[in-house]
């Protein structure tokens, strides 16, 4: 099953203007497509390999010496330099700020404060007993005074106000709206009249003379050559597009035939040749030189070795034994070791494996 296939599309009716442009198209598309293809998928597979090869242990020691050269670093400073500077900081402001701080808030600020309130609230006491008992009376007072001012102020200004309004009305509104009616509104009809007259002569002059020779002539234009031209462009940008996607499909599979041919050719001139050598020829060799030469060259070596280690012992065992002998010639044979206090109990006292001779268990 061909898993490139694309998917089966309905067929519809196709006309020869299609066939026609379809066979020249994918031709040369195929040929311009082709060397694309192989030049893609030849450089996609030396990118995986170098990314493979190249890129990723590279990425890695580079990403290595990054922490080794940046986040170790400053891990190290902000675990071991950082981090006591401050909590050293803050046993520092805590003891010569906070504590202090706390101190005279406590024993100054406070005591302080509660005086400032016993005499804010002195002043507030006084300062209402005079509002009550002297400027509320007084207040009253003047607002009486002034209340009944303003009723006679404004007694007066009403008939004042009341005969400008009569004055006003008979000799401006009535003789206004008399004109208005009589005059002002027959003119301005008549001029809306004739101004909508004017404007739906001009409107449908402009209407026709428009439409013959700009929308007649746009219409033709339109149905006559563009839209064909622009079917045309249309079926041949179809045919194009289909015939890249058709010949990037063909060219894929080409491409796979030439990377396995050359796959096969490199597996046959190369791989299996050095394959065969290492088989038949490099691993018998290297069986043999390590049967004949290198482990008896190994066992010799070890021999020597350990006839050297043997060697050494003997020498530092008659050295030690010629200075102990040197020894006892110039100073005599050691005496017995003298009696004192020892770490260990004595007697009844010693510690042993099943007894409880400590001070807090024993009897």
């Amino acid at each position: 099953m061909d898993l490139d296939k694309p998917p089966a599309r309905p067929q519809h009716p196709q006309g020869c203007l299609t066939v026609a442009i379809r066979v020249p198209v994918r031709i040369v598309v195929l040929v311009l497509v082709v060397p694309v293809r192989l030049a893609w998928d030849a450089l996609t597979v030396a990118g995986r390999f170098l990314s493979r090869t190249v890129l990723r242990p590279l990425g890695r020691a580079v990403r290595w010496l990054g922490r080794a050269l940046f986040v170790w670093p400053f891990l190290a400073l902000w675990r071991w330099v950082a981090v006591p500077a401050g909590k050293a900081l803050g046993w520092l402001g805590n003891v010569l700020v906070v504590v202090p701080a706390r101190w005279l808030y406590r024993y100054a600020l406070t005591p302080l404060g509660h005086g400032l309130a016993q005499v804010a609230r002195a002043i507030g006491a006084a300062l209402g007993w005079l509002y009550a008992r002297v400027l509320a009376p007084v207040g009253r007072g003047i607002a009486w005074l002034l209340k009944g001012a303003g009723l006679l102020l404004a007694a007066a200004g009403a008939g004042v106000f009341a005969a400008v309004a009569w004055l006003a009305r008979f000799l401006l509104v009535v003789p206004a709206r008399l004109l208005f009616a009589w005059v002002l509104a027959p003119v301005g009809r008549a001029l809306a009249w004739l101004a909508t007259a004017v404007v739906t002569g001009v409107g449908a002059v402009l209407h026709w003379t428009a439409r013959v020779l700009l929308v007649l002539p746009a219409l033709s234009l339109w149905r006559w050559v563009l839209a064909p031209v622009g079917r045309v462009l249309a079926v041949v940008a179809r045919e194009t597009a289909e015939a890249f996607r058709h010949a990037w499909r063909i060219a894929g599979r080409i491409s796979r035939a030439v990377g396995r041919v050359l796959g096969t050719v490199l597996r046959w001139v190369f791989v299996e040749p050095v394959r065969w050598v290492y088989r038949t020829v490099l691993t018998p060799v290297g069986h043999a030189v390590r049967d004949l030469v290198l482990r008896p060259a190994a066992e010799a070596a070890r021999a020597v070795g350990r006839g050297v280690r043997e060697a050494l012992a003997a020498a530092r065992a008659t050295v030690r034994q010629a200075r102990a002998d040197l020894r006892r010639t110039l100073l005599g044979e050691p005496g017995p070791p003298a009696a004192g206090d020892r770490r260990e109990p004595g007697g009844r006292g010693t510690r042993t494996l099943g007894g409880s001779t400590t001070a807090l268990t024993k009897d």
